[in-house]
């Protein structure tokens, strides 16, 4: 197979667009693209746009600088770099600054072989992806001094039939897995909104404060971490506190002294946690591992009484569907939503005998791990489906296809 290393500059004329500033951001007009919108468009194809800029700024950019046309590629530049995206005829809009490159073509070559091409590992490998200070950054330079193994147009035409086909039977396998995935999880969740609305003779309702440990009572923690300190106590904030499980992933270590200054909420196991700021719906109950740990301010610690409730109905019971209503109900905030700590004490539990309780909990754990191993299988296809579609572009520009 004849090929040629061609530098990516050579094909494409590489720039960004004329800076606008959020002044001149519009409610309504010709769409205005920033990297999540581009990237957006690369996966789906197409974006509920927010923002726009007026007819008269968009003609006026058109004459002095240009616009997109058909064939021309844009690609990410900040954060998340390398999604691209081929412009269709038709298509109508700007985009923002430095943050998105634009590649007009110049050259005799597919847009779509070269938009394949940037998805490839074969154009990854060439990147410096830690040349940003704070985020990966793809610059202009870089993407010019890209070498390409350019094919013959016939030869372009080829990868891109075969590849599109598989693409088209990967979308179809990905769009079936994450189908079963999210089907795994509603039922769960139909069955978990089922047991706490359809209560039995017996059962009792108080507020949550009632059933918690009268020495502690629902309190938040810790409200200004500092620094990161290696050999710290680690500190459990709102994105390790997940709908019914506790992630440690980024977790982060406060100094032992910071901690002690809070130390009604120093863990000591079996409470609930609630988030009750920012990213709201994480519940979980508390590892005996987890002794001696703490929480952030975010995060509320609820103490249940083990003589009157079982902590991990008492989590089933916030995590589902009637509950999570309630509390939705008593938020409060827009830019900051939260959950006031003398709402969520009211938060009404309704609950059985202990002995009933326990059965519960042995039944949702069940259904919950049986859940879960579905969840890991349609994962681990996703991952596979991901991982062929990788291979299957390594292949195509090393001339294994």
């Amino acid at each position: 197979m004849t090929k040629q290393k061609v530098a990516l500059c050579e094909l494409f004329d590489i720039g960004s667009s004329k800076r606008v500033l959020q002044s001149q951001w519009r409610n309504e007009g010709v769409p205005f693209y920033r990297g999540r919108e581009i990237t957006k468009l690369a996966s789906d194809g197409f974006v509920n746009n927010e923002l726009f800029i007026s007819e008269h700024q968009y003609t006026e950019y058109a004459e002095k600088y240009g616009v997109p046309t058909c064939g021309d590629i844009m690609i990410t530049a900040i954060g998340t770099i390398g999604n691209s995206y081929i412009v269709k005829e038709g298509d109508r809009f700007y985009f923002k600054d430095a943050s998105v490159l634009w590649l007009k073509k110049v050259a005799d070559v597919r847009s779509n072989f070269i938009n394949l091409w940037l998805k490839s590992p074969r154009f990854f490998d060439q990147l410096d992806k830690g040349n940003g200070a704070t985020v990966d950054t793809l610059t202009i330079q870089k993407l010019k001094s890209v070498i390409v193994d350019l094919l013959p147009i016939n030869e372009q035409q080829r990868i891109v039939g075969i590849l599109d086909e598989a693409f088209d039977g990967i979308a179809t396998a990905k769009a079936n897995a994450e189908k079963n995935l999210q089907n795994a999880r509603a039922l769960f969740e139909s069955h978990l909104q089922s047991i706490f609305t359809q209560c039995g003779e017996g059962w009792v309702e108080k507020p949550l404060s009632e059933l918690c440990d009268t020495k502690r009572g629902i309190t938040y923690g810790v409200i200004k971490l500092g620094e990161e300190v290696s050999d710290g106590v680690p500190c459990l904030r709102t994105s390790n506190v997940r709908w019914l499980r506790i992630d440690t992933e980024g977790m982060k270590r406060i100094a032992p002294a910071l901690s002690c200054d809070y130390s009604r909420t120093i863990l000591k196991g079996g409470e609930v946690l609630v988030n009750v700021r920012g990213t709201l719906g994480g519940v979980a109950v508390v590892s005996e591992e987890m002794l001696g740990w703490n929480v952030s301010r975010e995060v509320a610690v609820v103490p249940i009484d083990s003589s009157q409730a079982n902590p991990l109905f008492i989590c089933y019971l916030i995590g589902s569907g009637v509950s999570q209503q309630w509390l939705g109900g008593v938020k409060k905030g827009a830019a900051y939503v939260g959950i006031n700590l003398e709402d969520l004490r009211l938060l009404p539990v309704k609950a059985p005998a202990l002995n009933k309780q326990s059965e519960i909990v042995k039944h949702l754990d069940s259904l919950q791990e049986e859940t879960q191993r579905l969840e890991s299988i349609y994962q681990q296809k996703l991952s596979a489906l991901d991982a062929l579609k990788k291979s299957l572009l390594d292949q195509a520009f090393t001339g294994a296809l």
